[in-house]
């Protein structure tokens, strides 16, 4: 004779499998679409997940080959924008790092002075960049060093470009 826990064991597996009409553990075709839909949704993710990381690569890459101090600027630039506008996502472009939103739109980018020989390093924002102020305001500044006041200065630009 089986124990009361088997009973309820019993009881609970029905319970949890018992479907209408006979089709105990089928699911329906709305959750058969539903669970279709979803599997797709985590299939696009994870593709996006690893076109983002071989963005991320290619810009490492470069600014790897960069020059100092180019490299420094721009691997601490890089942290910056990492930190204070994690919905952009890392790229290159012309060659050099940048960074879009989630249309795929520059928003900023860096040119180091090493590309195209310049006096300096800048740091440039596109028309997409939330930086509007007035009748004029500044797309581009200059940078010849990374002090802990540019960095500031980067770090609220980066977030009102993206705010």
């Amino acid at each position: 004779m089986p124990d009361s826990a088997d009973k309820t064991a019993k009881a609970t597996k029905r319970s949890r499998g018992s479907a209408p009409d006979g089709a105990e553990g089928r699911f329906s075709a709305a959750e058969k679409a539903a669970m279709q839909e979803r599997a797709r949704e985590l299939k696009a993710e994870a593709r996006r997940a690893k076109k983002a990381q071989a963005s991320e690569a290619d810009l490492l890459a470069k600014v790897a080959e960069m020059d100092e101090p180019d490299r420094a600027i721009a691997e601490r630039l890089h942290a910056i924008v990492k930190e204070n506008a994690p919905s952009l996502t890392p790229k290159t472009w012309y060659g050099m790092p940048a960074y879009a939103d989630a249309s795929g739109k520059v928003v900023c980018f860096f040119q180091a002075a090493g590309k195209f020989d310049t006096r300096y390093a800048s740091f440039g924002f596109n028309d997409s960049a939330n930086l509007d102020a007035g009748a004029m305001w500044p797309t581009a500044f200059a940078i010849t060093a990374m002090t802990p006041e540019v960095e500031r200065e980067l770090a609220a630009l980066v977030k009102r470009a993206v705010g």
